[in-house]
């Protein structure tokens, strides 16, 4: 049976890329802070296995990456998925707690997560596995007044490439998918927003096309890979964004 971690795993993009793979049979560790969330969607399925955890605690993160190994035998697949978006504005508008937590979460939380993966992949028989990145539309072209997380989304990129080429050696396959406007709480909020504000919200897509999207990449075989990704609602402004 293939395994997969799946980081933010309690909501979002993350509840609908775990509940699919679980669906298909995969064993699926479910990764998240919300005990109470994971602890209900593990009674579900006998094949998940409930990782409460905070991608920002080193220790946290190594312990539930373990404690997943112990029970599944070997890790496939990660979805480093994990990620917030604090409130927006221009850079003086920005809280440094929020720049602070957006780097935590978005960046060193990908990180850690990458890492124990890595380490993980690196060292188990067979050796090898796949990292599956969460980059975002705003990896390449930035909505306004997100600074923040734009910037972290950019890094993501580079941890993508780095892992590509640091990862070859040892069968160890990375990409990134970079999602725009599934319907998830947090595109629900900007969506609001807009609205709120007397402007016509972006176009969206169902969460789930972005989650199948992620089945693909994790289902290819170990001598393939998608590097990088673009899923999104159709007419949403990314091409010309500007």
């Amino acid at each position: 049976m293939k395994s997969i971690i799946v980081t933010g795993a309690s909501s979002g993009i993350g509840r609908a890329t775990a509940e699919l793979f679980l669906d298909e049979g995969w064993t699926v560790g479910l990764l998240a802070r919300s005990e109470g969330t994971l602890t209900a969607m593990a009674a579900a399925h006998r094949n998940a296995i409930s990782l409460v955890a905070d991608v920002t605690d080193p220790v946290a993160v190594a312990d539930a990456f373990k404690s997943f190994t112990d029970q599944a035998g070997a890790l496939n697949v990660l979805f480093n998925n994990a990620g917030i978006f604090a409130p927006g504005g221009t850079i003086d508008e920005i809280a440094l707690d929020d720049w602070y937590q957006s780097v935590n979460v978005n960046l060193n939380g990908m990180f850690l997560s990458a890492r124990e993966a890595f380490r993980i992949m690196r060292n188990q028989t067979p050796q090898g596995g796949r990292i599956i990145n969460n980059g975002s539309i705003s990896a390449h072209v930035p909505r306004p007044n997100s600074v923040h997380y734009s910037a972290t989304k950019h890094a993501i990129t580079g941890l993508t490439r780095s892992l590509s080429l640091d990862g070859r050696a040892f069968g160890i396959a990375c990409g990134q998918i970079d999602i725009g406007n599934a319907r998830t709480q947090m595109i629900q909020d900007l969506v609001d927003a807009a609205i709120a504000g007397g402007n016509t919200p972006d176009p969206t897509m169902a969460v789930e096309d972005a989650a199948r999207s992620v089945l693909h990449m994790a289902t290819l075989p170990s001598e393939a890979n998608v590097q990088f990704m673009t899923v999104m609602a159709t007419t949403m402004p990314y091409i010309g964004r500007g």
